[in-house]
């Protein structure tokens, strides 16, 4: 059984202190690991916009937003100017590439990706994109080779665009399997491998599940299954600070099941690509999240 781990990193807090302490955790325990980086503006305080979107409330209570999140750091874009995570986060950044993990694009705007995307154009879809890949090659000297849309938000533009930039594959959907996106009968070349197991926060405070048995039940949900591979989002915010210890359990649980724990590159490298099956995306809801997501459909696309 092989989990592939996807660390999401959305603020400049998690840049400078959650992928740090999530590097060397898992250098500690010897496990690779993707690592996705807002590059951008960290407009984080913007989000708050969404408190009277259904679910959006009660998933930050379960959370605690404010405590994980640090208030400095939910005043960005509001009371605060939002800091360039890229420029002031690139050492950082570096650190984990020279350490040996994967890296990749999450965003350029975090926030402005994950709450306007799905209503944009092509023109709209573009400019943010191809900052982020101008801002990433600045940092890393190389061109990026995946990606991880923001809040798991797409639009058709924005899988059409991962094709011309020459992504070797991307993870912007929740699902299943691995499998090559398409939209209304549209299909895309660069493949999706997608978040197929329920990320801690939205076990956390939902159906008894709390810090103390997190562990077991996410650990639980990596059941095997007939594609023999899941992909674990984590968060640098989450994981990387309140919830290190909790995500260590959950690793450890893993290693103590012969679990095969890596980065998506080293899943990637095992597919065969000619033969992934082709599945639409549509928007649905996710259990313990708010509002839709991208989601790949069951039934295959033709």
């Amino acid at each position: 059984m092989r989990i592939a781990l996807k660390i999401d990193v959305d603020t400049l807090r998690g840049t400078l202190e959650g992928v740090p302490r999530l590097a060397a955790l898992l250098s500690r325990l010897d496990i690779n690991a993707t690592f996705l980086f807002s590059l951008g503006p960290d407009h984080t305080g913007r989000a708050l916009r969404r408190l009277l979107r259904p679910g959006f409330l009660k998933k930050v209570m379960r959370t605690s937003v404010a405590a994980n999140y640090g208030l400095k750091t939910l005043a960005y874009g509001t009371l605060l100017p939002g800091p360039d995570i890229g420029l002031r986060g690139a050492a950082a950044m570096r650190a984990v590439r020279d350490a040996g993990f994967e890296v990749g694009i999450h965003t350029w705007d975090h926030v402005r990706w994950q709450d306007y995307v799905v209503r944009r154009g092509e023109e709209w879809t573009r400019r943010g994109m191809t900052q982020a890949a101008e801002r990433f090659r600045e940092i890393f000297g190389c061109r990026a080779k995946t990606i991880g849309a923001a809040g798991w938000q797409m639009n058709a533009h924005a899988f059409a665009l991962e094709d011309e930039f020459g992504f070797d594959y991307a993870s912007d959907t929740r699902g299943t399997h691995p499998f090559v996106p398409a939209i209304g009968g549209r299909r895309f070349r660069c493949p999706q491998l997608p978040t197929t197991l329920p990320t801690l926060d939205e076990l956390v405070g939902r159906d008894g599940i709390n810090i103390e048995n997190a562990a077991e039940h996410i650990a639980a949900a990596a059941a095997p299954n007939d594609t023999g591979c899941h992909v674990f989002t984590l968060h640098a915010e989450l994981e990387g600070m309140a919830y290190l210890g909790l995500f260590e359990r959950v690793l450890r649980e893993w290693q103590a099941r012969s679990y095969a724990l890596g980065s998506m590159r080293e899943l990637f490298d095992t597919l065969d690509i000619p033969t992934l099956p082709v599945h639409e995306v549509v928007r649905a809801k996710v259990p313990g999240r708010a509002g839709d997501l991208a989601v790949q459909q069951h039934a295959e696309a033709r």
